[in-house]
């Protein structure tokens, strides 16, 4: 009997008609990233716009302030040239292992330093940047609509910015549930056209105020450690203008390619496009505005133009619509994660509930962080500047080091080290500017009060 019951066979596991390879292709069909491959090179035009001009264009001006004209003007200029570099490297990179696109930063990395050190090194700091740029987008939506309602009501009951987090969190519940990036393309054209708008807004409206009277460019630090921690705010501000890289090669994922016509074609047709307008946003806007107000410039120049105030309303309703572009485009490579993870590892069915659910509670994860720390932007200075300059500044260089062997003190080999050193002493630096900022908001701080 006994000896029966151990004899006893196992029941066959049924066979499914399913092979690994069509799974996998189902699940890339599904997660938002590899979803759609039909974009167009416009598309990585706008949706490159809308990833790098951030609403802190309207504070470079008083970056300047901090930085002064020499400084400044070379910061300015070394960081669009050196940022315009290493996205030319990602975008080479996309397609340079033969048959595969690294379609993810982290894939890239894993291609460079092998599949668990590579995740380890991206992933952490890629999460920074968009989670991060997230949070700080919800504050500066609700900063913006308070401002609309203050400005066109001056008689009305003062409201906390919290309700206005809150109102400006409610469309992205929606939003959220866009299935991939070519599906949010209608909202990054928008906010790309958005941010074009107000940055000419902004330097138009302050060339048409003309030089103000006893205008002065020396610094406003009352000691010289002042004045050096200012400008090591400031260097942050700059230098972390320049964000888009975290996206860049989930945009160029969109694209179709074959190897007559690789992807990086039509990409990189639209990163010179996007970094003209980028070009166009940032340089009027911070010359013009220090041009024009000096070191007596406010933190965000529309504080500073004050009239007319249907102009600075327009303005401001112009910086809402281009960061809930840009929030969605932010999020969109952080739901691929999410959503890998849960389909690839742990098993997860691919479903429109499974989705609903993680894309809800990260929206509302945001909007609660950024209720709660409404001085997020001074701790993303501080830790993104260990996320920023690497994924930006000089992490593409060592990638490109690894994979294309450029020989060595060769043309190549110097600007990639150069780059690296630049962006090594940044990613040093930019932080302590940060850190002074939080523990001066932070020692009066109440929360939700």
């Amino acid at each position: 009997m006994d000896s029966q019951t151990q004899a006893e066979p196992k029941p066959e596991e049924v066979p499914s008609n399913e092979t690994e390879e069509e799974r996998k292709k189902k699940i890339d069909d599904w997660l938002p990233i590899t979803g759609s491959r039909n974009a167009k090179w416009w598309y990585a035009a706008f949706h490159n716009v809308t990833a790098m001009v951030g609403a802190g264009v309207l504070s470079l001006p008083y970056a300047m302030s901090h930085l002064g004209w020499g400084p400044g003007t070379v910061i300015l200029v070394l960081s669009w040239v050196i940022t315009l570099y290493t996205l030319w490297q990602m975008v080479e990179m996309h397609e340079m292992i033969p048959g595969k696109r690294l379609d993810r930063y982290h894939e890239l990395g894993q291609a460079a330093f092998g599949k668990k050190l590579g995740l380890y090194i991206v992933v952490p700091q890629q999460l920074i940047c968009e989670v991060g740029v997230d949070i700080v987008y919800m504050v500066t939506g609700g900063k913006s609509l308070q401002k609309i309602y203050n400005l066109a009501c001056g008689d009305c009951k003062n409201i906390k910015l919290t309700y206005f987090i809150m109102i400006f969190a409610s469309p992205h519940f929606i939003l959220a549930h866009c299935p991939n990036f070519n599906s949010i393309s209608v909202v990054s054209l928008a906010a790309a056209v958005m941010s074009l708008s107000y940055s000419t807004i902004a330097w138009g409206a302050a060339a048409d105020k003309g030089r103000q009277p006893g205008v002065s460019y020396a610094s406003v630090a009352s000691t010289p450690t002042g004045g050096v921690f200012n400008f090591l705010g400031a260097l942050g501000e700059v230098a972390f203008a320049y964000a888009g890289h975290n996206v860049v090669l989930e945009i160029q994922a969109t694209i179709p390619s074959s190897p007559e016509r690789p992807s990086k074609v039509p990409m990189w047709r639209g990163v010179v496009v996007a970094y003209i307008v980028v070009a166009l946003c940032y340089f009027p806007v911070a010359l013009v505005g220090y041009y024009i107000f000096g070191n007596k410039v406010e933190d965000n120049i529309m504080l500073s133009l004050e009239k007319p105030v249907w102009l600075v309303i327009v303005a401001n309703a112009f910086v809402v619509i281009h960061v809930i572009g840009s929030y969605q485009l932010f999020a969109m490579p952080v739901f691929d994660m999410m959503e890998s993870t849960l389909v690839k590892k742990l098993n997860f069915k691919p479903s429109f509930k499974l989705r609903f659910i993680t894309r809800t509670v990260y929206v509302a994860l945001t909007m609660f962080i950024g209720i709660t720390f409404p001085f997020f932007g001074a701790l993303l200075s501080f830790f993104g500047g260990f996320a920023f300059a690497p994924t930006t500044y000089f992490l593409p260089c060592i990638i490109w080091l690894a994979i294309v062997k450029p020989k060595k003190f060769s043309l190549s080999w110097f600007i990639n080290w150069i780059c690296i050193i630049l962006g090594v002493m940044l990613m040093i630096l930019g932080p302590i500017g940060g850190l002074r900022n939080i523990i001066v908001h932070a020692k009066d701080f109440k929360f939700y009060n």
